[in-house]
């Protein structure tokens, strides 16, 4: 039975004849490739051997060969650090133990002595007689100022307002509006302070008729 010819790495097949065609194949969508016929003497880089230098394969894998009869020394000097190592570990876990128990009592003293001096301090403060911070007294006089300070600043502003709108025409926006509609009933309330439309204070005797007058005008529930 003749032998079939081995394709080198380039897929190149040598016949009996010593002809060198690379044989035809089909593609991954169904056509089929030619045989492509390769001239005597060409040799494609793929078949080209790769010189080896032997010293230099060696040395370049001097370490992965290992030393013969290092591979027991190993294995029980490996042993020997695993045993070591749990040794280690063993005392590494009660060194944790015994530092959460003496944390957990320490801060078991540091709780008994905080409510020791809670309990201290609040003995005290019930023996101990209470002292009531006296209450400020209010000044009419300086709630009056304050009240009128704050009406006519309001007052101020919205006949700021009225008078922009006068004298350029611009429209005023809603809340401008709204401001400007009060200024009457802010003037009413520094009357009833006593403080006229400018923040000076009026006489005694004036403010007493403007708070009469006030008084005679207010509707009486029936």
């Amino acid at each position: 039975m003749p032998s079939v010819p081995t394709p080198s790495k380039s897929g190149i097949i040598e016949t009996q004849t010593g002809e060198r065609h690379i044989p035809s194949s089909v593609r991954a969508d169904g056509t089929k490739r030619k045989e492509i016929k390769i001239r005597p003497g060409y040799k494609p880089p793929e078949d080209v051997e790769v010189y080896k230098n032997r010293s230099a394969d060696a040395w370049k894998n001097r370490g992965s060969g290992g030393v013969p009869g290092a591979e027991g020394l190993t294995s029980e000097s490996n042993g020997a650090g695993s045993r070591a190592g749990s040794a280690a570990s063993n005392k590494n876990a009660k060194r944790r133990e015994a530092r959460k128990k003496a944390k957990a009592a320490e801060e078991g003293d540091e709780d008994a002595k905080g409510s020791e001096s809670s309990d201290w301090r609040q003995g005290k403060e019930t023996t101990g007689e209470k002292q009531e911070e006296p209450t400020p007294e209010v000044d009419p006089e300086a709630e009056r100022q304050k009240e009128a300070k704050k009406f006519l600043k309001k007052l101020k502003q919205a006949q700021a307002l009225k008078e922009k709108s006068q004298q350029d025409g611009a429209k005023l926006l809603p809340e401008q509006f709204a401001k400007v509609i009060k200024i009457n009933e802010l003037i009413r309330e520094l009357d009833q302070l006593g403080f006229d439309a400018n923040g000076e204070p009026k006489d005694k005797a004036e403010v007493a008729d403007v708070k009469k007058g006030n008084e005679e005008t207010a509707p009486t529930n029936v």
